[in-house]
């Protein structure tokens, strides 16, 4: 009898950790390596955020939460999705989670069956497609094109929608593509899942308020009204107010679903970091006022990145309406061989001979389901982005 469970020869591990791990390895041996596997602001938590941290500390606020989360926290998600989003939820029908991935993560656990079907656009999130299959659901693809700016066309998610399909696993801006879909993109979508009632919307908005040039960011059950009781909308804090390693998430969906996901979280974590809670509180409902430097920041390393890349040779770069990755195509490259002399077969190949050869860690786009491209994270300094772009062209002007 195996000793480890079948589920796990269903999964992959996470190939941006690998890539930041390889990195971090190279670096400790003394290699100059420039690192843009990983997917996290380089800025600090803004310091109103730390101080409420703080000051929870020295307040006692030490002891177990309830599982669902504080109950200001709770209070400030659902005044959050009032306030930005048009979204009317009671404090009860949020949860928070010890980050983004433990919100979608309890969502499968609480709704899939085996054999049940997760639409999931291609690219994706490496980690989407590895909690449907732990959990006993089949993950279905649907492909995006580069000249579709990596969205999803409405004929394509309605041919994918089955009598198995339970949920359509939706995220904009995008994770790995920067793809952002606009009001009009969305209602085409939510067209389609108006005509098929039995499948939920599960929607990743973490990279809301990363969006660029003016961009209006909408969330589905925005757009229509009347996906509201199928839908999950996920957010987080980790991305927009910089708190990666403080770990939370947090949701607001029907009731009957996040009483499911309670339960599951009382029996597994219960509630998350009581003083991260707190510092996430001060993040939704205290000063907004940094997000558009944020904003601007960001903006400018994708400009700079789309530019240079764009020159290099056997690259091609769009750009994307939000988060802060690109997501170019190597396809130039393939069958060309590299200053080692292998041959560049793959996406995969590409970024390998990529970072022997120039120090550059990046993402290949096979790991998101869709190459030959690859994914730059471009929360960096300017210089250090420069610096990589410079290398990514000088190792593609030496394929041959």
């Amino acid at each position: 009898m195996a000793f480890l469970a079948d589920a796990l020869s269903r999964v992959k591990p996470s190939a941006t950790i690998a890539v930041s791990q390889k990195a971090r390895e190279l670096k400790a041996a003394g290699r100059d390596v420039i690192g843009l596997g990983a997917g996290e602001p380089d800025f600090d938590t803004p310091q109103n955020i730390k101080d409420a941290a703080i000051d929870a500390i020295r307040r006692g606020e030490t002891k177990y939460p309830p599982v669902a989360g504080i109950a200001p926290l709770r209070e400030a998600i659902a005044q959050k999705f009032k306030r930005e989003n048009g979204l009317d939820y009671k404090p009860s029908q949020t949860i928070v989670g010890t980050g983004g991935k433990q919100i979608l993560y309890n969502a499968f656990v609480a709704t899939l069956n085996p054999g049940d079907e997760v639409i999931v656009p291609a690219p994706y999130w490496v980690s989407y497609p590895e909690m449907v299959a732990l959990n006993g659901g089949t993950p279905v693809f649907v492909n995006t094109s580069i000249a579709d700016g990596f969205k999803v066309r409405p004929e394509a998610l309605e041919a994918a929608i089955t009598p198995k399909t339970k949920w359509f696993l939706f995220n904009s801006p995008s994770n790995p593509s920067g793809a952002a879909y606009t009001r009009d993109e969305l209602k085409a979508l939510t067209e389609v899942l108006k005509r098929h009632e039995h499948v939920w919307v599960l929607t990743d908005d973490m990279y809301e308020h990363l969006v660029f040039g003016g961009f209006e960011f909408t969330t589905p059950a925005q757009v229509e009204p009347s996906l509201y009781q199928r839908t999950l909308t996920m957010n987080g804090v980790s991305k927009a107010y910089c708190m990666t390693g403080w770990r939370i998430g947090y949701a607001a969906g029907p009731d009957k679903l996040i009483k499911a996901m309670e339960m599951i979280q009382g029996q597994q974590t219960s509630g998350a970091c009581t003083i991260a809670q707190f510092a996430a509180l001060e993040a939704l409902a205290g000063p907004q006022d940094f997000l558009p430097g944020f904003q601007q920041a960001f903006e400018r390393r994708r400009d700079l990145v789309v530019s240079m890349l764009n020159q290099a040779r056997g690259i091609k770069c769009p750009k994307p309406e939000g988060a802060f990755y690109v997501y170019p195509s190597c396809e130039g490259t393939i069958g060309l061989k590299s200053p080692s002399g292998k041959t560049i077969g793959t996406d995969e190949d590409f970024v390998s001979e990529l970072l022997e050869s120039e120090g550059v860690a990046v993402v290949h786009g096979s790991a998101f389901g869709l190459g030959p491209n690859f994914r730059i994270s471009y929360a960096a300094a300017d210089a250090t982005l420069e610096e990589a772009c410079r290398r990514i062209q000088r190792f593609c002007g030496a394929l041959r």
